[in-house]
């Protein structure tokens, strides 16, 4: 019998860990989710602008996005589709998206071709299969067949560090929680990290809801329009405000070296430094939460407690400090250390390849005087 494996409550909650990557900010992370909509209601569409957005780098629904390649599995699909689809997206090609009409089904060698997809593309963040049922390994449908299969694709996210996003359909039949429309039992969404259901009350209106729920995401719906064939949001997405906190700590500590204090005493530099209000029963929450930031800015920090009470020790080390940055619009942006005449000769690039464009006319290369 295999020994249990724990962590202790006073570990868990002091130890810095990494934070969970956003592919789509606040709406994807890392994961397995679903879209269910009924059929030719704009799934695909809708899930082939989230791959290119994200292969692009690129605002999706009005929300940032985290670059990366993306492999789309679109088995009921064709070429020619595909690519008069990615003509009505975009007129500019990515080297980051990549497509496939065929694979095998789940536990029958539909794992290992993403892991070998992941292992010549090593930066791969998103793989969408359209659809589900066109990769289920047979025609069972109780919960635990169900919640196996999604098991196996919930695990290989985990295991690659990837979102999986599967293309799924409705029943038929109405439901007051669009959520308990999603074809199948239970295990499909219980198993699943998020699921977004898109809704189309009227096809002749470009109007939809995309319902959204999920672990790790805020529930919801998303009134959305589709203008051409791309999915809009019809409101502007609420931006949560920054979050300074690591920049400030690591601010106080160049100055500072070292420091030995309570919460209550860090907190009351921060609002003195900075004006930034933090009760003080969630500075330590935030220093771990923050904890590999502010590694990553050259901060460490320890959590000593005894006779009940409990203090931090911070130190600085400016051989570990990579956080040259400058602040913009309430965000923190990293500086690149640029030489003169590199900028000149991109320039000098980009004016000779606009001239032979236009004009026909080759300018050769010059060289700069020393």
């Amino acid at each position: 019998m295999k020994k249990l494996e724990t962590v202790s409550c006073e570990t868990l909650m002091t130890t810095p860990l990494k934070p969970m990557e956003f592919l789509v900010d606040g709406l994807i992370a890392q994961g397995l989710y679903i879209l269910a909509g009924n059929q030719k209601v704009g799934k695909s569409w809708l899930a082939l602008d989230i791959c290119l957005s994200i292969a692009k780098g690129e605002k999706v629904l009005g929300r940032e996005t985290t670059q990366g390649t993306a492999l789309y599995l679109c088995l009921e699909d064709s070429y020619v589709r595909l690519q008069n689809r990615l003509y009505e997206l975009t007129d500019e090609p990515t080297d980051k998206l990549y497509f496939s009409l065929l694979a095998n089904t789940i536990g029958d060698g539909l794992e290992e071709q993403i892991r070998d997809f992941k292992n010549e593309h090593t930066d791969l963040k998103f793989v969408v299969i359209d659809t589900l049922q066109k990769v289920r390994s047979g025609d069972e449908q109780t919960y635990a067949s169900d919640y196996r299969e999604m098991s196996v694709l919930k695990n290989l996210a985990a295991e690659l560090g990837i979102t999986i996003l599967l293309v799924h359909h409705l029943r038929k039949c109405k439901d007051s929680d669009p959520f308990k429309m999603i074809s199948g039992t239970s295990g499909i969404t219980g198993c699943a990290d998020g699921s977004f259901v898109l809704k189309r009350e009227d096809r002749s209106q470009p109007y939809a809801t995309l319902s959204v729920v999920g672990r790790d995401i805020e529930g919801g719906d998303i009134a959305l329009k589709m203008v051409g064939n791309r999915w809009t949001v019809t409101e502007p997405v609420k931006q949560s405000p920054p979050d300074n906190f690591a920049l400030a700590v690591h601010d106080i500590m160049v100055e500072r070296g070292q420091m030995k204090a309570t919460a209550t005493e860090l907190a009351n530099e921060l609002n003195e430094h900075f004006r930034l209000t933090v009760p003080n029963n969630m500075i330590t929450k935030k220093l771990v939460q923050h904890g590999i930031e502010l590694q990553d800015y050259g901060v460490r920090f320890v959590i000593k407690h005894s006779h009940g009470k409990r203090w931090l020790e911070l130190t600085y080390g400016r051989s570990g400090d990579g956080s040259e940055y400058a602040v913009v619009d309430g965000r923190p942006v990293p500086m690149m250390r640029v030489n003169l005449n590199d900028v000149i000769n991109q320039c000098a690039e980009r004016l000779r390849e606009r001239i032979a464009a236009e004009r026909g006319i080759v300018v050769p290369e010059f060289n700069l005087a020393p």
